[in-house]
Formats: structure tokens, sequence, C-alpha cells
């Protein structure tokens, strides 16, 4: 039996990003087929037509991108497909905020080939593509210029009140991208008592996914002891 054909979906006004791109999924992910898009419209309808698209790559300039909205959307409609964004931003704002939408990752333009080839194999392996520069110490910014509530205080709230030590431990292993049956296994509790503290953590830090739990994590704190945190950034973040 003949494998099934894997379709992948680029939207972007670069033509030569797209042949590029769509030459290294080609090449060295057995991609069968790679439909362009010039337009958020023209994406989602391709997304709409062929529903066995497995990975959508979207770059945050198309026209019709009405940036983390019609990234929630895409998720939402399409749950199946992995979404990746790609722009030429490193703009903090620009990556957390996509990250909240549900993303599987935010790919800046300035990746080398290697890196990029490593970016998409982490987000088609089920992962998270989280870019170095976000563990990078930022500028202060003023409260009211960035509107990413929760994420912006993780710091402070991990220096104020630190989880229990088994919540850390869950967390730990949470960023590493761990699936509650592994942590349970690992931790030597019950998939229950794991799930209770997966949420006791969401609340803590005010996130809905495990894509937000990755982003806040990255956020450099000297008061945080957690062992993942020293990796170095190269190495990215694998979430599910």
């Amino acid at each position: 039996m003949a494998a099934a054909a894997r379709i992948a979906l680029i939207a972007d006004v670069d033509v030569y990003f797209r042949l590029a791109v769509g030459g290294l999924l080609m090449r060295e992910f057995g991609f069968s087929d790679v439909v362009e898009a010039q337009s958020f419209d023209e994406a989602r309808g391709h997304l709409l037509e062929q529903a066995d698209v497995s990975v959508a790559l979207l770059d945050l300039s198309t026209l019709g991108m009405k940036d983390a909205a019609s990234l929630r959307m895409v998720r939402s409609c399409f749950p199946e497909t992995k979404v990746a964004v790609t722009s030429v931003s490193n703009s903090r704002r620009s990556i957390l905020s996509a990250l909240e939408s549900g993303v599987h990752g935010y790919i800046p333009k300035s990746l080398s080939i290697a890196e990029l080839t490593a970016a998409l194999r982490l987000v088609l392996g089920g992962g998270i593509y989280v870019p170095p520069s976000l563990a990078e110490v930022a500028p202060q910014i003023p409260d009211a210029a960035i509107r990413l509530p929760d994420l912006s205080a993780f710091s402070d709230a991990m220096a104020r009140s630190p989880l229990t030590p088994r919540q850390m431990d869950v967390l730990e292993l949470l960023v590493q991208g761990k699936p509650n049956k592994e942590i349970a296994s690992v931790l030597k509790l019950g998939e229950g008592t794991v799930k209770i503290h997966v949420a006791a953590i969401f609340r803590y830090l005010g996130v809905n996914n495990r894509a937000a739990v990755a982003a806040a994590s990255a956020r450099p704190n000297p008061s945080r002891k957690l062992s993942l945190l020293r990796r170095p950034p190269h190495e990215g973040l694998h979430v599910e």
C-alpha cells in the first residue's frame, strides 16, 4: 500500500521564501506536496479544501492576517494541523502573543538553514518551537505597552510564592514536553494526581496551555532553580 501523501501549506508574500521552505519540507521531511498562498484568505481556503494538510506555516505579514485573532481561528477550526508562525520580527511581544494563540512554534526568518531545519523537525515531531531570543534579557517595557496577562508577571510570582516541590517537579517535566502519563510514571504518581498538579500550575501562572507554560518558563529569572532553565538556548523547548 502506498504511503499517505504529506501536504504542507506555506502562506507568505515572499515567493523565494516559499520556494526555499517548500523544497526543504519535501527534501528533508518527505512531504509530497507543498501548497502556497499569498494571503490569509487564500490559505484558509486551501485548509478548507484539503483536510489532510499536516502543517501550515503562516507569515505574520501575510495579507489579511490579523495576528493572534487569525491564529486562534486557524487552531480552532483545524485542530489536526500543526501551525507555526514565520516572521522577520524577533519582538518578544509578537512571540508571546503568537504562542498564547496556541500555535506550535514561532520561527524567525533570521534562522540559518540548519536552525530552520531543527525548528521544523521539533514542530513536526509534536513540540513547540520557542526562539532562543525569548530567553535573552529584554529592556524594561512599561506595563501599558504590553497586554499579555500574567506571563509578564511570571518571574515576580515565582519569587513571591514558589510552587510546592512536587509541583516544581511536574513543571520541569511539563516544559520538557513529557505527557501526563509519562510524568506520572517518572514521579510515581497517579495520572489523576498529575492532572490536578498541571491544572494548579496553569492557574498559578495564569495560562491555559502548555505552549504558554513554555513561553513563561523561557523568561530569565535568577531566583528560579529549575535545571531545565539552564539548558543552552539553542536546544529549544519541546511541549505537547
